[in-house]
């Protein structure tokens, strides 16, 4: 049995603010993946591809007809997974997923995982209405959600935030049935279902079989009512939920990509979810996950902050951290460039060459002793992310100028030498700082 699987934490968040909401008048979106705290979560670049007609997707648990082309996106992997826990592909359409506990029992039959389904839209949506289309679908002939494997892999249904330039639904699933709801303004979700009367698209048989089990009390039909297994009020995705919601209330019109930063770095239990950004690391439930003193249960293992653009001015800027996002950097990542290929690098195994393992090593050594050592890894990359906020958008404008230009080729090389020398940079700030906090005593012990 895979005992980090075991100890996977119910939690996820997810947020988008569209243009309207937005202090730049473009789509924002956000995800902290929590995970389990020793499960890589590396990042991976996969070239668009065409597919020979009558070809198969071979997902873990099912296959089904290949389509004829799957487009070029950027995923954050659990290493052992096919799919993503969030991802964007060429045409700017964004997802991140969220798992949810429906009333549904465990299914015999395999299904899709939902980071699967997730993959699937990111390679086959040219818009976010496009990709929950493809997801639906899959959903409804293939099924999600619990169901029983060999594999001790650990299943449940899923929520979805999906999102291009000009547009945002929620996608919620139990089974083989589902809700779509169009975002308005800003939203966050959660381990919750949060789609109740308002959706403005159901599966063919999510009222029918909701009523079949005696769920539906009432003529109005409510799909998270009908669906939910736990309480929506008070449950640590509901407060994860309300706090997210509340700061981006609080902030419409003046949302930006450090605005969902901050979020995604916030340590507050969401009693009151009014209160302005929490920095230390406090009890949970928070946005910002960490595994408990000993190093058990789950952290946050990746952060995307997705900078869209609708209007041509720029290249969409994507936001990438590692591990805990208050105790590390965002990086500009660009689709349209070669990602730098030592972020893909990670397995089920510490490896000192995987950034990510090394990120999961100062988030551990940090925790040892927090008062004297978080400060000094926060100030290590508080001078770097000023300069990557400072060069992005620049290049994001020159390489819109070369591909408009008919120089894609020469934006690509570029976007890829960029990349490459910011990944080194923070790599060679990354070691300098474990250098000078391991050197001191109580080195941490790595479970693996």
């Amino acid at each position: 049995m895979d005992t980090d699987r075991e100890l996977e934490p119910g939690s996820c968040d997810t947020m988008v603010a569209l243009g309207g909401a937005t202090s730049n008048n473009q789509t924002i979106f956000a995800k902290n993946s929590d995970r389990p705290g020793n499960e890589c979560q590396p990042l991976l670049l996969r070239e668009r591809r065409d597919h020979l007609q009558g070809g198969e997707t071979n997902c873990q648990f099912v296959s089904f007809p290949e389509v004829g082309a799957t487009y070029r996106h950027v995923g954050s992997q659990p290493y052992w997974c096919w799919g993503y826990e969030h991802g964007f592909n060429e045409h700017q359409v964004v997802i991140g997923n969220e798992a949810l506990g429906s009333k549904l029992d465990s299914a015999i039959e395999g299904r899709l995982i939902g980071m699967e389904l997730l993959r699937l839209g990111l390679e086959r949506g040219r818009t976010a209405a496009e990709a929950t289309e493809v997801m639906t679908d899959l959903i409804s002939q293939h099924g999600q959600g619990k169901f029983d494997n060999d594999a001790d892999v650990r299943t449940y249904d899923n929520g979805y935030i999906i999102a291009d330039p000009k547009e945002a639904y929620v996608l919620e699933t139990a089974g083989h049935e589902w809700a779509v709801k169009n975002v308005e303004g800003a939203i966050g979700i959660s381990n919750v279902y949060s789609v109740q009367n308002d959706a403005t698209r159901l599966s063919s048989g999510a009222e029918s079989v909701a009523r079949s089990h005696g769920w539906v009390e009432s003529e109005e039909f409510n799909f998270a009512d009908a669906y939910s297994r736990s309480e929506r009020q008070k449950s640590s995705g509901a407060m994860r939920r309300g706090r997210s919601c509340a700061l981006l209330g609080q902030r419409t019109g003046e949302i930006d990509a450090k605005t969902m930063m901050a979020i995604l770095s916030d340590h507050s239990n969401g009693e009151n979810p009014g209160e302005e950004f929490r920095e230390s690391i406090g009890s949970p439930p928070s946005i910002c996950v960490h595994t408990n003193e000993d190093g058990t249960g789950g952290n946050t293992a990746a952060s995307l902050v997705a900078d869209l653009c609708d209007d041509g001015f720029r290249l969409p800027v994507y936001w990438c951290s590692m591990y805990s996002p208050c105790l590390g950097v965002f990086l500009p990542v660009f689709v349209e460039g070669r990602v730098p290929e030592i972020l893909s690098v990670g397995s089920g195994e510490q490896d000192e060459e995987s950034p990510w393992w090394l990120f999961h090593k100062l988030t551990r050594l940090a925790r040892e002793r927090p008062e004297e050592r978080i400060p000094i890894v926060r100030e290590k990359w508080k001078f770097l992310q000023e300069q990557l906020f400072g060069s992005a958008y620049v290049v994001a404008r020159e390489g819109m100028d070369l591909v408009r230009g008919g120089s894609a080729s020469e934006a690509g090389s570029m976007l890829s030498d960029y990349m490459a020398e910011n990944v080194t940079s923070m790599l060679d700030d990354l070691r300098m700082v474990l250098t000078e906090i391991e050197g001191k005593p109580e080195k941490v012990s790595m479970p693996v």
